[in-house]
């Protein structure tokens, strides 16, 4: 089905397969600010609840993350997958690595361009990505499951992921559904 691209025509279909803007999406999205360690459940552009003292990964955020390297990724997701049995509680998987994170995980060596087509044909199909990846993945929102609430309070602590507490992850379960937009900067 895919044939061999020129890098210049791979990065142009990468950068037309992005996800409509939140602006543009009338439903419910997820806004994760990492700085103030807020998640936004966002209607347009209106906040219409707010949880704190979220975490994110032990290492921070930033747009260029590799597998096991404790950072949250920035960006624009979906949720891709939803586990209610999850050893976190709850767990809603994000569709990361996208195209935009493909891109950049070329341009810099750590992924081919099979991996690459990989990750767009599932984009472009709207399924979850290859998760097994030197880019990372099992990327996603999830609760504390039985670990300590307290240190969730007080560090951020994950792989990567955005943790709330078991009981804002119930909280903000009415508003998920495969396919929510969620937004983390």
């Amino acid at each position: 089905m895919f044939k061999r691209f020129h890098p210049s025509m791979l990065f142009l279909l990468l950068s037309s397969a992005a996800p409509a803007a939140q602006s543009e999406n009338p439903d419910p999205w997820l806004l994760v600010e990492t700085k103030p360690h807020v998640l936004k459940v966002m209607q347009g552009d209106t906040p219409v609840e707010v949880f704190t003292k979220i975490a994110i990964g032990q290492h921070g955020a930033g747009v260029d993350k590799r597998r096991n390297d404790n950072k949250t990724p920035l960006g624009e997701y979906r949720i891709g997958w939803i586990n209610e049995n999850s050893k976190f509680h709850r767990f809603f998987g994000l569709t990361y690595p996208n195209p935009e994170i493909a891109k950049r995980g070329f341009i810099r060596g750590l992924i081919d361009e099979q991996l690459v087509r990989h990750i767009l044909r599932a984009h472009l199909v709207e399924a979850t990505p290859p998760q097994d990846t030197p880019l990372g993945g099992q990327i996603g929102i999830h609760g504390v499951g039985a670990g300590n609430r307290q240190v969730h309070e007080m560090f951020d602590w994950t792989h990567g992921c955005v943790a709330l507490t078991n009981e804002q992850i119930d909280q903000l379960t009415p508003w998920v559904r495969k396919g929510t937009l969620v937004v983390i900067r």
